[in-house]
Parts: C-alpha cells; sequence; structure tokens
C-alpha cells in the first residue's frame, strides 16, 4: 500500500513549517501529480498532576483558530533533544513545575495524510511549582489547575477543543 515517491519540491522552509510538494506513484499504478505535505517538528505534551492530584491546564490564544483554549502544556522538541527532556522543559518552561516522575503515554500523528510529525504524550505526578514561568516572546499562557472530576466534565462538555489534547487525557484519564 506504500506510494512511491518520485519527484518532492520544498516550496515553504519556515522555522515551525515546512510546505513540501510531492509526486507520487500508487500501488496500482496511479499517478498523483500534486501531493502535499507539511514537515513539523515532533511535539510532546503533557498530562500533569501536582503533589495534591490537580490537573495542570493552561489557558492560550491560538491565531490558526482565533481564539482561545484550554490545553495541557507541551511543544516543540528541539533538536537533538529526546522527547522526554522536551517534556520536562517545556513543563519548567510554561508552568514553573517540576515533577517527580514523568512517564510516555502514548505516540499519536496529528494530521498524518498531510503533516510528518509525532507528538508524544506523557504524564506527570507529584508536581510542585519551582520557578516563575519562562516564556517564548510568541507565548501568553495562564496556569490553572483542575480536578480530575474537574477535566473529565471539561472533556464530556467539550470545552477541550485541541484534539491531541483532548485525546492526550482521554487516555491518561482512561484508568482513574
Amino acid at each position: 500500500m506504500k506510494w512511491k515517491t518520485l519527484t518532492s519540491e520544498y516550496l515553504v522552509k519556515a522555522p515551525w513549517a515546512v510546505l513540501r510538494k510531492d509526486s507520487c506513484e500508487m500501488p496500482n499504478g496511479h499517478i498523483v501529480p500534486e501531493y502535499y505535505v507539511l514537515e513539523y517538528p515532533n511535539w510532546v505534551n503533557v498530562v500533569a498532576f501536582t503533589e495534591d492530584n490537580k490537573i495542570i491546564l493552561v489557558r492560550q490564544y491560538r491565531h490558526g483558530a482565533g481564539k482561545e483554549f484550554l490545553e495541557i502544556p507541551g511543544g516543540v522538541i528541539d533538536d537533538g533533544e529526546d522527547a522526554l527532556t522536551a517534556a520536562k522543559r517545556e513543563m519548567l518552561e510554561e508552568t514553573g513545575y517540576a515533577f517527580k516522575t514523568m512517564e510516555k503515554v502514548v505516540d499519536l500523528y496529528p494530521n498524518p495524510a498531510t503533516s510528518t510529525n509525532i507528538t508524544t504524550t506523557y504524564i506527570a505526578k507529584g508536581g510542585v511549582k519551582v520557578k516563575e514561568q519562562a516564556l517564548d516572546d510568541q507565548e501568553e499562557i495562564e496556569v490553572l489547575l483542575y480536578t480530575v472530576d474537574e477535566v473529565k466534565k471539561l472533556l464530556k462538555e467539550n470545552k477541550i477543543g485541541q484534539a491531541l489534547h483532548a485525546a492526550a487525557l482521554f487516555y491518561a484519564l482512561y484508568d482513574l
């Protein structure tokens, strides 16, 4: 079922997204002359629990959708960085929290039809605030704490609209 790439041409090469146009041949011989692929860096996100078992969510504006979202913390895995290191770094930067434990829950593909990246989700426990946020110049993030029941209600009421974050929460809260 795998397609054979005949040609590739880069249309956009920017720090956060690369757009490529491929010409492909399907196994049945059909030629797809223009197939567009977004090359994003891999991401991490974290379902994080504080010492007193509250879940850390963040609220931030997302320009693509033009509105604020309630999300779990996370971000891009930097070049040469492994996913676990990125998850710990992102938690410190976005929330100021450090954790006793952090373990991988799942790898998800945001949109495998047109995107190359993977999002790795971690569950973190025993969080303690150890410093203030250290945000990038394009970030404005409000840190919020919720009980497990409150987060389940937010999910049920469709108040967590970022699909990867909702999926990560469902995975992490499945056995709770």
